[in-house]
């Protein structure tokens, strides 16, 4: 995911504010859901779980990464793409869906985890991280494309 981000910043960095800030609130998450998930070391004190505040942290920036992506850039981008034509549009409508359904499984973490106490039991937090991961992973492809195909040289 963080090779995916590096290659987005590099390819359409610059191009348009609010992309630029995306990808910076991408970068964000990313770094925070590598702590929480353990990928990079951390303090882990008496437990492998990331203490309530690295979790309520990371379920902020997801869900600031979710409304900047529904409320401003997928805006821009679609009428963006009904400009450059039906090819474009139509691509883009194909894809709103599919980035959805990712957010369905977003909204359904933070609904779980954003409140949680350290007293309450987190058995299936791993789990539902990696469902998580997986979809954070299908989002991020799928933006990508909606933004290639906003910048792609070709024309409809």
């Amino acid at each position: 995911m963080l090779t995916r981000l590096e290659k987005a910043q590099q390819k359409w960095g610059g191009s348009h504010t609010i992309i630029d800030k995306w990808l910076t609130e991408r970068q964000e998450l990313l770094v925070l859901y590598c702590k929480i998930a353990g990928f990079a070391p951390y303090d882990q004190k008496d437990h492998a779980l990331p203490d309530q505040l690295q979790i309520q942290s990371f379920c902020q920036i997801l869900m600031d990464y979710l409304s900047a992506g529904h409320f401003e850039v997928y805006d821009d981008i679609a009428k963006a793409c009904e400009q450059k034509g039906p090819k474009s549009q139509q691509l883009a409508n194909d894809l709103y869906p599919r980035i959805s359904d990712t957010t369905d499984i977003a909204l359904d973490f933070n609904d779980k985890y954003a409140e949680v106490t350290k007293d309450e039991l987190l058995n299936d937090f791993d789990n539902d991280l990696s469902k998580l991961g997986e979809a954070l992973e299908l989002r991020f492809e799928l933006e990508d494309e909606l933004i290639d195909n906003l910048y792609s040289n070709h024309t409809d």
